[in-house]
């Protein structure tokens, strides 16, 4: 292992002693995983020893033994190892049994894992693993504790729509705040790249006939939608082929709105869907996102029949307009910000405390008028106003879809949940956060999931639990932004509530054990590398699963702090609980400064 060792640096030492951007070069060489505090402390360390600012191969090895050789892997590699310096495959199929909890693997697997981790030649040839080849293993994907199988698209695509949680954004042209932030065509690639499926697109009236997007009655700032809308064709099926819904939040003329649909037309072009899939009308249940892949959705209000818009297709109806029915015209859903008072102001923060809402003006009786030629692009995704989940069943058909504000949504969770669940079991449902959320802050996701919610719309712009929530969330089933609903969030006979789970629980009991850290990121306050770090464990899932367990804090070590310690959580429903690992630093007895997080759904644990 030493003359491997030396083989892989001396090409690094040739014109003499390293400094640190050299150790830093030669770690990435290594492939070593590192944070620049954490080298830049133990490489200060090692140089003070002789007063200089460069190191020698020796010293090298030690900060690399410093970084690599953790303690906690060389006791489990010495559990496994006869000898303490090698692990040969049948002690390696062991590990993987006993430890890793992989109780079909064979000599393959074994073989499998030393090519590919093992480092050292010889070591390889004779089909074991040294301790270098062990580490690299252990710090490798497969040891994740988000399952490999789960990383690749591994659902059943074929459903309806409806059935699929759809990861969704809301406003989501913002990058900062709702009232003075600026509007920008980053908040529409990120979102395209973190594989979010259904985009929401301010519209409002622009100069020289350009409708632009913006938050409208606030002083963001304007992006033209002509701009929006290439950079959605660029960037649509990056993460995911699966649909993507554009979620339209229509203020301007017919003029205009004809405008947007040429927009659609021209830069979209195939990817636009228009029309039934196969010509057909079949309206009695919603195409899957298989039968969707590659198609871009357009959610806005539509007049009249599905068939009246495709004989419409044929002929040019540039120009004409029509009128919204009182049912579909509540002026869309004001799914806006409360108006500002204008006052004039130079600093920010006056504004934000005189926002209040402007006195209610008597309603105008004014309808909202739709040009055909935006309203014929609305095929599976038309936004229907929302009166009652008994007027849903009623009247509503399966391609009409419904937006619910956040307070709303959370009345209706709390008094009937079951008509709820019934409702999302058939329709595609959206939640969108309050108005008054002025600082772009978000909601918890987890409640509106619970009753099937498809599209449940944060800002993404927006750290925190929330998000990090729907990330975790949407990591699932291959990053594809599409997760298909548990069964019984699907089955319209279905009789679960979140509070009353009844005959759906399949009780799950969950044993995490807590063992340590590596290269953690050092407290703000620390001047060195240090941390005083505790970690979080939380639950997210139905009402009974919600649980929240502490470990100790490790003083002033963020390097390598070592918990060994065990949490057991019991949970009922497993496929809809999601678990958050965050990692605090103490800074004082009733102040805690957040480190980082990791969220993950319960079911793409990796035992092990």
């Amino acid at each position: 292992s030493h003359t491997w060792f030396w083989n892989v640096i001396q090409n690094d030492f040739k014109t003499g002693n390293i400094d640190l951007e050299g150790c830093m070069r030669l770690l990435e060489k290594m492939q070593i995983p590192f944070d620049e505090e954490h080298v830049k402390h133990v490489f200060k360390k090692s140089v003070d020893k002789h007063l200089g600012q460069i190191i020698s191969m020796d010293d090298f090895r030690a900060i690399y033994r410093a970084l690599v050789h953790r303690p906690e892997f060389q006791d489990l590699f010495k559990a496994y190892s006869p000898d303490g310096k090698i692990i040969p495959d049948s002690q390696l199929i062991k590990f993987l049994v006993k430890e890793q909890f992989q109780a079909e693997a064979d000599e393959t697997t074994a073989l499998e894992i030393i090519m590919k981790y093992e480092p050292i030649d010889e070591v390889r040839k004779r089909r074991q693993m040294s301790f270098e080849g062990f580490i690299r293993y252990m710090n490798s994907e497969e040891c994740s504790i988000f399952k490999n199988e789960h990383k690749v698209i591994y659902q059943d695509m074929n459903q309806p729509l409806c059935d699929y949680f759809i990861s969704s954004s809301h406003n989501t042209y913002l990058i900062a705040d709702q009232l003075m932030g600026p509007s920008h065509l980053w908040g529409y690639t990120s979102a395209l790249l973190k594989g979010c499926r259904c985009l929401e697109i301010d519209c409002w009236d622009g100069t020289h006939n350009e409708p632009v997007v913006y938050h409208g009655h606030t002083l963001t700032s304007k992006i033209p939608f002509r701009s929006v809308i290439h950079v959605i064709d660029k960037y649509a099926f990056m993460s995911s082929p699966y649909p993507l819904i554009l979620s339209l939040e229509n203020h301007c003329s017919p003029k205009q709105q004809e405008v947007m649909a040429d927009c659609l037309k021209s830069i979209l072009g195939e990817k636009l869907l228009y029309s039934p899939i196969g010509g057909e009308v079949d309206m009695t249940r919603l195409p899957s996102p298989e039968e969707l892949k590659f198609k871009v959705l357009i959610k806005n209000k539509k007049v009249g029949t599905l068939e009246a818009s495709m004989l419409r297709m044929e002929a040019d109806h540039r120009g004409q307009t029509q009128e919204l029915t009182d049912s579909d015209s509540d002026t869309y859903d004001t799914d806006d910000t409360l108006p500002l008072r204008r006052t004039r102001t130079p600093s920010k923060r006056r504004v934000e405390q005189r926002a209040s809402p402007l006195p209610p003006k008597k309603p105008k009786v004014k309808k909202a008028k739709i040009a055909l030629a935006l309203s014929d692009l609305v095929v599976y995704t038309k936004s229907q106003k929302f009166v009652s989940f008994e007027h849903s069943l009623e009247h509503q058909q399966c391609y009409e879809n419904n937006s619910i504000g956040e307070a709303n949504a959370r009345r209706l969770v709390k008094h009937a949940a079951k008509d709820f669940i019934a409702h999302t079991t058939r329709f595609i449902t959206r939640i969108y956060p309050k108005g008054t959320r002025m600082s772009s802050s978000n909601y918890n996701p987890q409640e509106f999931w619970n009753v099937g919610c498809q599209m449940v719309a944060l800002n993404f712009q927006t750290a925190g639990p929330p998000m990090e929530l729907q990330d975790g969330k949407f990591r699932d089933n291959g990053s594809c932004g599409y997760v298909l609903k548990p069964d019984f969030l699907r089955d319209r006979s279905t009789t679960f509530t979140p509070y009353n789970v009844g005959g759906y629980s399949k009780p799950l009991s969950l044993s995490i054990r807590l063992i340590s850290g590596h290269q953690l990121p050092p407290s703000s306050l620390s001047k060195t590398n240090k941390a005083d770090p505790m970690v979080q464990i939380e639950i997210y899932g139905v009402p009974e699963d919600q649980a929240r367990k502490k470990s100790s804090v490790i003083k002033s070590n963020a390097l390598c702090p070592k918990w060994n310690e065990t949490f057991s959580f019991n949970i009922q429903v497993p496929e809809l609980a999601m678990i958050r690992f965050c990692v605090e630093d103490e800074v004082s007895v009733v102040n805690n400064e957040f480190l980082g997080q990791y969220t993950l759904p319960v079911m793409s644990l990796n035992a092990g």
